[in-house]
């Protein structure tokens, strides 16, 4: 009887994870092939042409390149601490008894067995888990980057410390965090599950069209910003 009050929530609880994976399947491949059409690949080129103006005029802005890196740290360490925090809560609640673990109502949609509630409960665990060790590599590649950028030997001929080593290390920490982020944007729907399978799917479908507006930019947006790359590489090439 359990099993089959089960469908439910195998049936719609993969689907919206499905689409969340089948979106940004979609988003890697945009930011791949049509970098400047997505916020992320306008983002990266902005940060390596930041890199690269820091470590030119580094006498002056070694100030601003700490603090700025700084601030990432401290987001990334916020968003850790915060996925660190929602696991021990989880793990309180998976380690409590079982009579605090029912759901609010039993006449929700879906399984309310032992065995699906505590499924609920170990697969936001993980995620936030996952989230938190992706905010811990980003903030250990950053904190690289804020020492490697002020090496006085930076970008000199020979030296192991290349602009581009840097700028790989930024984007390194820069993707983690946003990984974790997609992670943490994942796991709401799934918050949702607790209180039964049918909220999951309506709160992903929701969530998807929100996530392409913020991710991609209009066609004028990319235009600008190629005009200004186009002119800045043929001042470049006169120089």
């Amino acid at each position: 009887m359990e099993w089959r009050k089960s469908y439910l929530d195998l049936v719609l609880v993969p689907s919206s994870l499905l689409l969340h994976i089948l979106y940004h399947c979609w988003l890697w491949r945009k930011v791949r092939s049509q970098p400047l059409r997505t916020v992320i690949g306008i983002n990266s080129a902005g940060r390596r042409h930041w890199v690269l103006a820091i470590i030119k005029d580094n006498d002056k802005k070694n100030i601003l390149a700490v603090q700025s890196i700084r601030n990432a740290i401290m987001a990334s360490t916020l968003m850790a601490t915060t996925s660190i925090l929602l696991c021990s809560g989880l793990a309180a609640v998976i380690s409590s008894t079982y009579s605090i673990k029912k759901p609010l109502d039993d006449a929700l949609f879906g399984a309310h067995g032992e065995f699906m509630v505590s499924l609920k409960y170990v697969t936001l665990l993980l995620i936030f888990l996952f989230a938190f060790l992706c905010y811990s590599l980003s903030i250990r590649f950053v904190n690289q980057v804020n020492f490697l950028i002020n090496t006085p030997c930076c970008g000199h001929e020979g030296s192991p410390v290349t602009p581009q080593y840097v700028c790989d290390l930024l984007e390194k920490g820069f993707f983690l965090n946003t990984v974790g982020n997609r992670l943490f944007y994942a796991a709401l729907p799934l918050l949702l599950w607790i209180f039964g399978p049918v909220l999951v799917p309506l709160s992903s479908l929701a969530m998807v069209p929100i996530l392409y507006n913020l991710d991609t930019v209009c066609e004028k947006g990319k235009r600008g910003f190629g005009v200004e790359a186009e002119e800045t590489d043929d001042a470049n090439m006169g120089v």
